[in-house]
């Protein structure tokens, strides 16, 4: 099933709707479900119910608002495209529900770590058409977490990140208190230099585009698993930063690997990356800001003074 097949889920909630949407999606109806947290249910299924003879456990994920499961459920599928990091399968999804596969968890291993590093170099050389672009069947308007986020191609990624990345989330923090004139004058500096701070020719990433540490999954197999993107076409070092922004297990490892494979693959990391970490988090830390407030602009506000600094 498509993204673009849409079931009339609009308003179903709950369990109800989540088994709904798993039967749906999936062709079988779930023998029983259970709440993950949030708006997550998982669903079981089993072969015996004589309807596909698939069995497993699914997750029916409610988004956050309109285009929310699109814009997941695509994102995973580009992401899985080329092959290169676990994801899990997306069965479908409609107005309301997304239904992909359950990963069930594990631990963090040191293994685990150096082949995510070495996977996750290969998924972002692997491309976009542009900066800013969303993932094949993605809406434009699309979500990070419980907030919009604009999906729109460019030609450069200084011109994207300002317009795209900073200014939308600095204007909402202006207009909620949390930035003042002369708060707001710092992002407009950094914007301005964007061309100077972020050097180098690179071309587009096919980008995760929220990768924390939560979205970090360590499967009960060893491997890293990709969840809950915010897709789009970006520059690799932006994935890098939001790691070190909120920790991820192994991390150095993961780090380590990754710029090997990047070199064996004739595409090094630029000099000085590790100084860029800054720029690169604002975004998310912008995000935070409008979505949280509090100590949020504070760090959004000191990143952007020491990228300035970098």
């Amino acid at each position: 099933m498509t993204g673009s097949d849409s079931a009339g889920a609009s308003g179903a909630s709950g369990a109800s709707g989540a088994a709904d949407a798993v039967a749906r999606h999936t062709g079988s109806e779930p023998v029983d479900t259970r709440p993950l947290g949030g708006d997550a249910v998982a669903a079981r299924l089993d072969a015996r119910d004589g309807s596909h003879g698939r069995a497993g456990t699914v997750v029916a994920k409610r988004g956050a608002g309109p285009n929310a499961a699109a814009a997941e459920g695509a994102g995973l599928r580009w992401l899985a495209e080329p092959g290169v990091v676990p994801v899990p399968h997306v069965h479908g999804w409609d107005d309301d529900w997304l239904v992909l596969d359950y990963v069930e968890p594990g631990r963090p291993t040191p293994e685990g770590a150096e082949a995510f590093g070495r996977g996750l170099a290969a998924l972002h050389l692997s491309g976009a058409p542009a900066f800013g672009c969303p993932p094949p069947d993605g809406p434009a308007d699309a979500w990070i977490g419980l907030t919009g986020m604009s999906n729109r191609p460019h030609d450069d990624w200084p011109t994207f990140y300002a317009r795209e990345r900073i200014r939308p989330y600095v204007r909402a923090a202006v207009d909620q208190g949390l930035f003042d004139r002369d708060d707001a004058a710092v992002f407009d500096t950094v914007c301005d230099r964007l061309p100077e701070l972020q050097p180098g020719d690179e071309p587009p990433a096919r980008l995760h585009g929220d990768l924390w540490s939560g979205n970090v999954h360590w499967g009960e197999d060893g491997a890293v698993w990709l969840i809950d993107p915010a897709a789009h076409g970006g520059h690799r070092e932006t994935d890098l930063a939001m790691m070190h922004l909120f920790g991820v297990p192994q991390l150095d490892r993961v780090l380590g690997a990754y710029a090997e494979a990047a070199a064996e693959a004739g595409r090094p990391l630029a000099e000085r990356h590790e100084d860029r970490v800054p720029l690169h988090q604002l975004f998310p830390l912008l995000v935070h800001t409008v979505l949280f407030g509090g100590g949020y602009a504070g760090q959004a506000l000191a990143a952007a003074r020491r990228a300035l600094r970098s």
